[in-house]
């Protein structure tokens, strides 16, 4: 070569002016540790420790790149030392945790002219002239910071190819390319920790949870070359699907290549194992591949975890390079911990420990195919999980028409309403312009187990035209197919590839044990049959929020309930009740059923009345058709009742003492339906929930009623029955009085939903325009409609039990708002400690879990 050994002094070398303590020999007695010097070289020391054929390593630990990065570099001289006197090697991160990332690895450090004339001799000169060209460029990009497509015109083999990677490098940098190995590693070492602690680097691990401060350990590990004479390459393998879980042999191997190149989808990689598809390394190299399997079966019992084995094959031989905990979908966690845990490799309650409760979301509905091509046209808020395709409709009743054509829609509006609640049990999916986590999509999505993305505000909606149309300026129209991503809060074009939900066995298992071991109760919220039963499919103790008001929007009920609303006398109004009485008894009857005596707790009629009349005058013109009344008695009685904030208006309890037939006749229909479930099955102990109450006064009032009611149906009957009595804790006002409302309840259950509102004076269903730029400039910590507000909301709970339970020992205390199936805040319940939490069917598996985690937790001695 006519490129001479270089040595002369560099402006690359005038930072090796100050030196930091001397990195550390990976053995087995080495003091090294993932929160000193990253997981990698943690692990490294582990497979060492297994006596696997590792190659020669050498961990530097944060604070040693830190010093790097301000320019104070080790004794390299020392550093080679461990490396004998022509060093080739790879420097790879090794940060704490390996998804908040780090710069990619450098490979061939220490290839120069010299050991070119060497390489040539042992291992062909093709291979070691592949082995320069790779670290000239590698360096050229990484340390140097060259342009990557300066080498695009070049060839890329031979040795022509690498004078001219040489020579470009020189016109470039003016100056040759390093040729001692202790300034080509000081660059690639000051290169990778310099990018650790970039800005850009930074805010990328902050936004993957990173602690600012997070640190970077490096790995120098001698090669294991994978180009040469006889079998070499280089692959990855591992014993288990990722996307199942399930055992196979999976991964891929390349002839004459380095690091991850295997992966690659261009090239010629293999199987592993024998395929009828293509040949394998199994067949190529049998002993190397055996080699292979027993390695990757030791570190999963030795270190507890399904590893992926990364490993290059030098003339036959196996070098272990690293153990990467395999990446793994939901359902592939869950049958990994169940099977480690089938195994005695961990126990049972380490395998609880290893699944996130959230990603059970991803198990329990369809999901878009992670593989497949995303063209998102829109993005909000991700209000209840899942994925579905199906054809854009406006309206309910076009929802409606649609399922009875066995046409998939998606039901899009500007908000949702309780009208619309027919509209999406006939969609798949749906999407909504405003509205937040707990408004009535969102509440209404999970309940029915429905992929839902609301807060889409970036859409144009106009309903008249029936079309969307996009922020880049396309036009969506009525019958356009698009799919709803409600995991990740897309919206996006065309009917996306969906992977089926999956409840394995082995999801089974792990919710037994589960409940084996967590001590705080969890309920569902139901409110139809179809709610119920999917409720007991998933193992929920009873029914904790049934909302009644969903049961009226029925057509051959509305109609009634609208007689209801105009009549002016009491008598007239419990004529039109008496009608509703058999639905509502039929309704409460089957819940019954379902629960098989596990508690349903009933909420008494909560919606302000405003909500069962139309707002168009077509609308109102229909309706008094159908009553027979004048339009302008119509018109009048929709002024009457409209209201300028209806949330905090003519509802709940205040309802129920203004038009306490309504209350009568709910009551009597829950007390029949008892009698007539404990006549069929097991005993049933229905509980009555009093909604919105704000004063001891209004629940006396309400219970009075009740208990008439009660006394009414024994007497009629000649037969006796329980119930429980309770009230729904949704005002600051009652959570403030608990302790004279409680005498009167065996039971409070908090309504975060509502109680978080009126804590802050926020409207759940607009506070979604503005949240999300609230939670970035830390005004709050994160959405309060989403995880429990444990500062000020939380306060208001514990002050409501503390003061509940002084008055009643006895008194249940639970959430039945949407943060119950929120890990967060079941943690907080538990310490308050509540009996139960109350969440979405849907939600339940999640809340088992997160509840069994807290108690597992605690028996390790775990902190949060």
């Amino acid at each position: 070569m006519e490129q001479a050994a270089y040595s002369a002094p560099t402006r690359r070398t005038a930072a090796v002016q100050q030196k930091t303590s001397n990195p550390t020999l990976i053995t087995e007695t080495a003091p090294i540790a993932t929160s000193s010097h990253g997981g990698r070289a943690k692990c490294l020391q582990r497979l060492v420790r297994l006596d696997l054929p590792v190659p020669r390593t050498v961990a530097l630990s944060f604070a040693q790149v830190h010093d790097i990065a301000a320019g104070k570099l080790p004794d390299m001289a020392e550093l080679l030392g461990h490396f004998g006197e022509q060093p080739l090697l790879c420097v790879r991160p090794s940060s704490e945790d390996p998804d908040w990332g780090g710069p990619g690895a450098v490979l061939n450090v220490g290839m120069n002219d010299a050991l070119y004339v060497d390489m040539c001799d042992r291992i062909g000169v093709e291979a070691a002239t592949s082995l320069y060209i790779r670290f000239v460029q590698g360096y050229s990009t990484h340390v140097a910071r060259l342009d990557p497509d300066m080498f695009d015109e070049l060839p890329m083999t031979g040795r022509e190819a690498l004078q001219q990677a040489l020579s470009a490098y020189e016109d470039e940098t003016e100056e040759p390319f390093p040729q001692d190995p202790a300034v080509q590693l000081s660059g690639v070492l000051r290169s990778m920790a310099r990018a650790w602690e970039g800005t850009t680097a930074r805010l990328l691990r902050q936004a993957k949870g990173a602690p600012a401060d997070a640190g970077l350990g490096l790995v120098v590990q001698e090669m294991a070359i994978g180009l040469g004479k006889g079998e070499c390459g280089s692959g990855v393998i591992q014993l288990v699907s990722s996307a199942t879980g399930l055992p196979k042999i999976t991964g891929r191997y390349r002839s004459q290549s380095q690091g991850r190149e295997a992966l690659r989808k261009e090239g010629q990689s293999i199987y592993l194992a024998k395929d009828p598809r293509g040949p394998s390394l199994e067949e190529l190299a049998p002993e190397a591949f055996a080699q292979l399997i027993e390695c990757t079966k030791l570190m999963r019992r030795k270190l507890r975890e399904e590893m992926q084995t990364e490993f290059t094959i030098e003339n036959g031989q196996v070098h272990v390079l690293d153990g990467v905990r395999i990446n793994r979908s939901s359902r592939a966690a869950v049958r990994i911990a169940v099977s480690l845990a089938d195994d005695k490799v961990i126990p049972p309650e380490e395998a609880i420990l290893r699944v996130e409760p959230r990603a059970l979301n991803e198990m329990l509905h369809r999901q878009v195919d992670p593989d497949a091509e995303r063209v998102v046209i829109a993005r909000g808020i991700a209000a209840s999980p899942g994925a579905a395709s199906g054809k854009i409709v406006f309206s309910a009743a076009a929802a409606q028409a649609s399922a009875a054509r066995d046409e998939a829609c998606v039901l899009i509006r500007r908000e949702t309403t309780p009208e619309d609640i027919r509209g999406m049990h006939a969609a798949v999916a749906v999407v909504t312009e405003r509205g937040g986590v707990t408004s009535h999509a969102a509440v209404i999505g999970r309940g029915l187990g429905l992929p839902c993305v609301v807060g889409a505000s970036d859409l144009v909606f106009n309903v008249k035209r029936k079309c969307v149309t996009t922020p880049d300026g396309r036009t969506f129209r009525e019958g356009d197919q698009i799919t709803v991503d409600g995991t990740n809060g897309q919206v996006l074009d065309g009917a996306a590839p969906l992977l089926e939900a999956a409840q394995d066995d082995a999801f089974q298992t792990l919710m037994t044990w589960a409940d084996a071991f967590r001590d705080i109760g969890v309920r569902a919220n139901a409110d139809t049959p179809a709610d119920a039963k999917q409720a007991r499919d998933f193992k929920a103790e009873g029914i904790g929020l049934c909302r009644t008001e969903h049961m009226f929007f029925e057509a051959d009920r509305l109609t009634v309930m609208r007689e209801m609303i105009f009549a002016s006398r009491s008598a007239d109004r419990r004529a039109a009740l008496d009608q509703l009485l058999p639905m509502q008894k039929a309704d409460f009857l089957e819940l019954f059923r379902i629960m098989q005596g596990h508690p349903v707790c009933i909420r008494l009629f909560d919606p302000p009345l405003h909500e069962f009349l139309p707002n168009t005058r077509d609308g109102m013109r229909s309706l008094a058709e159908s009553l027979d009344r004048p339009l302008s008695e119509v018109t009048h009685r929709v002024e009457e009742l409209a209201e300028h904030n209806p949330m905090l208006g003519m509802r709940g309890v205040r309802l129920g003492i203004t038009m306490p037939e309504i209350y009568d006749m709910q009551a009597r229909a829950i007390f029949e339906a008892t009698l007539e479930a404990s006549r069929e099955g097991a005993l049933v102990v229905p509980e009555i929930m009093i909604p919105l109450v704000s004063a001891k006064r209004e629940v006396e009032l309400v219970k009075t009623r009740v208990e008439t009611v009660a006394a009414e149906v024994r007497t009629a009957t000649g037969r006796d029955f329980d119930y429980r009595l309770g009230v729904m804790v949704e005002t600051p006002r009652a959570a403030l009085r608990a302790g004279e409302i409680a005498p009167h309840a065996a039971f409070l259950s908090f309504g975060t939903n509502d109680l978080t509102q009126m804590t802050y004076g926020l409207s759940r269903d607009d506070a979604g325009r503005f949240m999300k730029e609230y939670v970035q400039q830390g005004v709050f910590v994160e959405d309060p409609f989403h995880r429990l507000d444990a500062d000020g909301v939380g306060e208001l709970l514990q002050m409501g039990a503390s003061r509940g339970r002084e008055a009643r020992k006895d008194l249940v205390l639970s959430i039945c708002g949407e943060h119950g199936g929120n890990p967060e805040s079941i943690a907080f319940c538990r310490k308050a400690g509540f009996d139960y939490v109350s969440c979405s069917p849907f939600r339940v598996p999640v809340a088992r879990l997160a509840a069994a985690q807290l108690c597992v937790r605690d028996k390790l001695g775990e902190t949060d």
